[in-house]
């Protein structure tokens, strides 16, 4: 046989089908629309405080709120997906937080920002547990952890777009309208009905599914108990260092010189932000290739390790302008790119008729006992200044180095998985 007439051997992305690659744009899609409108808070943050006239400890309550709803969201739709459908749970909390935007913009007190941001949780907090699920059943176990870095990588592009909204349209139009438009992903929902399938694994045990109080007490039967509290301890752990550095980090940017801050304009700010959140787009790629090549674990650790080394030296550079530039990217890399691990691992944890549940649950339990990092880094900043409090979160990065040893290892295939 003839060079030439030899069969070649198929790249990885060309042996997923489209319909697979279907589904996993529509849970990216949906996970950057949803950072997208959480985010948009955070970059009108200073904007919003010199309209109600609040402090940092108020500012931190309320992103404190959102991420307390975020936890309930994932439980609640958890268990939805479990029960009408993977698809069907990504559509309602897509709604919900574009909901939660609108009503944003129709704000006139702290009390109604709370109600609005709170229902914006709701939907943050249920698009990922129906989303990583949805990717998780749907990807081949070979490349599932690429699927889901994909997936993640969502939350960057978000990320980018609110701060490319909020430099455009915040000093122009204002915090309303910046808001308002924050309500259009709601239009995405309709070609995610028609064109994103079920996973045939859930279509196929959807009749057996069982009352949602029973999935909610075999997360904590003899056989889950423990993966359950490490998964929940892990997640809660690593996530309070994330929100409670990245809920203030436009903060920082944009703060006084005087209150520890880089005492930035707004539009100066942003341009700060993109190439971080840029680094974070790459950081949540590469995690998958990682864990391929050198194991899920070790890529975790370095880069957990790594941020919490970046975060103290990026919070006393806050009046070298140049500094806190070069540094966005790698802070951005390590600080975002492990959150890839969460999609596969924690759906490798649990059964098919339990999984979005124990998914769910684990994640937006996690986020719930982070619920308290913004208000903490905000009431610490007020004591002591923004850059110091930030440096806080380093410990929690660490400690959650520490927490994935402790976890049972997963096979990287789920109960259901046949290649």
């Amino acid at each position: 046989m003839s060079d030439d007439q030899r069969p070649t051997a198929l790249r990885w992305y060309q042996t997923v089908t489209r319909e697979q690659w279907k589904v996993l744009l529509a849970a990216e899609l949906g996970w950057m629309l949803d950072a997208m409108d959480f985010v948009l808070y955070l970059t009108a943050l200073t904007t919003l405080q010199q309209e109600f006239g609040y402090g940092p400890q108020t500012a931190g309550w309320l992103a404190t709120m959102a991420l307390l709803a975020s936890a309930v969201g994932g439980l609640v739709f958890g268990v939805v997906a479990d029960r009408v459908g993977r698809t069907r749970a990504l559509s309602a909390t897509i709604v919900i937080f574009s909901l939660g935007s609108l009503g944003t913009a129709t704000a006139q007190s702290v009390a109604q920002l709370i109600a609005w941001r709170t229902l914006a949780g709701l939907g943050l907090g249920g698009e990922w547990a129906s989303g990583a699920v949805l990717v998780s059943e749907t990807w081949p176990p070979a490349h599932r952890d690429k699927a889901i870095s994909i997936m993640q990588s969502g939350w960057a592009l978000g990320y980018l777009l609110a701060a490319l909204l909020t430099a455009a349209v915040l000093p122009v139009l204002g915090w309303r309208w910046l808001f308002a438009i924050g309500a259009l992903p709601a239009l995405f929902v309709f070609w995610v009905r028609r064109e994103v399938p079920e996973p045939e694994v859930w279509l196929a045990r959807r009749q057996s599914a069982v009352p949602a109080e029973n999935r909610l007490r075999a997360l904590f039967g003899r056989a889950l108990w423990s993966r359950t509290l490490l998964a929940t301890l892990l997640t809660g752990t690593v996530m309070f260092g994330y929100w409670g550095l990245f809920s203030w980090l436009p903060g920082f940017l944009a703060s006084s010189a005087e209150s520890g801050g880089a005492g930035m304009s707004i539009q100066k700010s942003m341009a700060w932000i993109v190439p971080l959140q840029i680094g974070a787009f790459f950081g949540y790629l590469s995690f998958g290739f990682l864990a391929d090549a050198v194991g899920r674990r070790r890529t975790f650790i370095f880069f957990l390790l790594t941020a919490a080394a970046l975060v103290p030296l990026y919070g006393h550079m806050a009046h070298r302008h140049a500094m806190l530039l070069a540094l966005g990217p790698l802070l951005g890399f390590f600080g975002h790119g492990y959150f890839s691990l969460f999609g596969a691992t924690l759906a490798e944890l649990y059964p098919t008729a339990l999984r979005a549940t124990g998914q769910g649950f684990t994640y937006g339990a996690g986020r719930g006992l982070s619920a308290l990092a913004p208000y903490t880094i905000g009431t610490l900043a007020q004591r002591h200044g923004i850059g110091p409090a930030l440096a806080l979160t380093s410990a929690f990065f660490v400690a959650g180095a520490g927490l994935i040893l402790l976890l049972p290892q997963t096979p990287r295939r789920l109960d259901n998985d046949v290649s």
